[in-house]
This record gives structure tokens, C-alpha cells and sequence, in this order.
């Protein structure tokens, strides 16, 4: 439960103005789950304008914890929190407004939010300044004002900004195109286990780009990226099977692993799977079909724990 309540707030933690003991006790209940008792602790504190109370207390009203969820309460708290200069309820207060809950959705303000607690060092605050600037919401797009951010949020180690900013080195978008840096920069997120980095690494020795080709770590790299359930890497890795590319050539797993991406995939991907898959099911018999499809019931089932394994003791 902690790990749900905390997704973004663990990489932006709310900073209390004093180590009250009463604040250290309501922190101690959160990472306890008790959120009722946290909620009943952080009230006072917060109604008496101690702002990490104030943070912490709309986190709990945003993922209804401890109070029912009520995101127009979560931001009241947050924008009390965030006008005395807390960097953490400063960026939550831009997520709302980013996404519309409840507050009007407003990416200029959104903006605006995210940019005061970025400025103060916040990197899932850079991230989002940089998407911003990425997609032109709310500003201009803005390729090279988007690196900046992300590449001040990615020299602090945040996943997220790394494998952005390869995208944006890997297509020449505000910076130089430099697949070599795309690659480093991927390397860095995919290190950290960022599914995206991850495949767009095995795209990169797939396709010999900016490292020399090698099919054996792109299949490193699609299968990290495909048993985090990764539609594009599982397809990936299905056609690497089929074509025995840096792996013996295995027609039951290529369909397993196409089957999985087929279910997964979105728009046309779809079809590209699929087409894939049929050419695989060509060359194989009906016993294999049904192998291979018990397979990608087994994997799915296990969570990607058990994609090996099947009731006929083929591994």
C-alpha cells in the first residue's frame, strides 16, 4: 500500500518546516499504513501551516487514504503547502492541474507549478516542464527548451528524463542527432529498469545504430523489456526467435512471445503483429500452435515468472 499511496510522492517527498514530534509520528504511521491515524495527526499540523503536514495531507486526500478521495481537497492542501515555497507540493499542484483533477485543466498553470519546483531542484518536476515543452502543451513546442529540463532531471538520475533524452538525441529534436548519445542515455535509464529504455536499447543493437549490431543483447535487452510486459519488445523478441537472431531459431516461442505482444499491442502495432505471428504459424504444425499457446497462457498468468515452462516439460 505504501508503494501504491507513493508512486510520484516517494520521488518528491514533502519536507516538513520543523521535526515535530507529532509530524515524525504521522510520517512513521504512512510507512506503517495506518492512514487514518497519519490523516488524524497531519490535520493540526497542517491547519496550523506547517507545510510538509499540508503535502503529506493531500497525498492522502488525492489517493483517498486515510480520507476520502477528494482531489479538489488534495489541491487546497497542496496550494497551501506550495505558496510558503514547498518544492514537493508545488509539483503535485501542477500534476492536478495538468491533468485536470480537481481543478479546471490548465496547462499554463500547470507550467507554472512545475517550473517553481523545478527551479528548486525537483527532477519529476523537470520531467513534466520538459514534456510540456515536448508536446507544446500550455507553451510553444519547444524541442531544445524540453532537453534543457529534461537533461537537468537526468544528470540527477531520474529514468524517466534519461530515456527522454535519448529520444531526443536518437531523432535530432533541440540537440544535435547523435545515436551514440541516444544509446548512452538509454543505457543509463535501462540500467535503472526503465521498460522504455530498455527496448529503445534493443532497438539500438537490433539496428546496429550508434553501437555495432549485435541480435544477442538486443535480445537481452527486448526480454527485460518484454517480461516487464513491454507489447513492442515482446514483439520484438518473438521476431528475434523466428528468425534466430542472437538466439537458436524457435518457432514455438516466436508465436508464444507474438501472441502475448498481439493481446498488448495498440494501433498499428497491432497489425504488424499479427502479421508477424501468421508467418510464424505457417511453419509450424498444430501441436506446436497449441504448445505455444499454452505457453503464452502459462507466462501471462505468472506474470512473465514462468515463460519457459509448459505442462509438456519444454524449456
Amino acid at each position: 500500500m505504501w508503494r501504491l499511496l507513493f508512486a510520484v510522492f516517494l520521488i518528491v517527498a514533502c519536507v516538513p518546516v520543523a521535526a515535530a514530534d507529532s509530524y515524525m509520528d504521522a510520517v512513521a504511521a504512512v510507512i506503517r499504513d495506518d492512514y487514518a491515524r497519519a490523516a488524524r495527526l497531519f490535520r493540526p499540523l497542517a491547519e496550523q501551516g506547517h507545510a510538509g503536514a499540508q503535502c503529506f495531507l493531500g497525498v492522502l486526500y488525492a489517493h483517498g487514504q486515510g480520507a476520502p478521495q477528494d482531489y479538489q481537497v488534495a489541491g487546497q492542501w497542496y496550494r497551501r503547502a506550495a505558496e510558503q515555497g514547498d518544492a514537493a507540493a508545488q509539483f503535485h499542484l501542477g500534476v492536478l492541474y495538468a491533468q485536470g483533477r480537481g481543478v479546471p485543466q490548465d496547462y499554463q498553470v500547470g507550467r507554472q507549478w512545475y517550473r517553481r519546483a523545478a527551479e528548486q531542484g525537483v527532477a519529476a518536476a523537470q520531467v513534466q516542464l520538459g514534456a510540456l515543452y515536448a508536446q507544446g502543451q500550455g507553451v510553444p513546442q519547444d524541442y531544445q527548451v524540453a532537453g534543457q529540463w529534461y537533461q537537468r532531471a537526468a544528470e540527477q538520475g531520474d529514468a524517466a528524463a534519461q530515456v527522454q533524452l535519448g529520444v531526443l538525441y536518437a531523432h535530432g529534436q533541440g540537440v544535435p542527432q547523435s545515436y551514440q548519445k541516444a544509446v548512452q542515455w538509454y543505457r543509463r535509464g535501462a540500467d535503472q529498469g526503465q521498460v522504455d529504455a530498455q527496448f529503445n536499447l534493443g532497438v539500438k543493437y537490433d539496428n546496429g545504430q550508434g553501437v555495432p549490431q549485435d541480435y544477442q543483447k538486443a535480445e537481452q535487452w527486448y526480454r527485460r523489456a518484454a517480461e516487464q510486459g513491454h507489447a513492442r519488445a515482446q514483439s520484438n523478441l518473438g521476431v528475434l526467435y523466428a528468425h534466430g537472431q542472437g538466439l537458436p531459431q524457435d518457432v514455438v516461442r516466436a508465436y508464444m512471445w507474438l501472441t502475448i505482444a498481439a493481446s498488448a499491442s495498440r494501433g498499428d502495432d497491432v497489425k504488424t503483429t499479427i502479421k508477424n505471428k501468421y508467418n510464424v504459424a505457417s511453419q509450424m504444425t498444430a501441436a506446436q500452435i497449441g504448445i505455444a499457446e499454452e505457453m503464452a497462457q502459462r507466462c501471462q498468468q505468472s506474470q512473465f515468472k514462468e515463460c519457459d515452462r509448459t505442462s509438456f516439460g519444454i524449456r
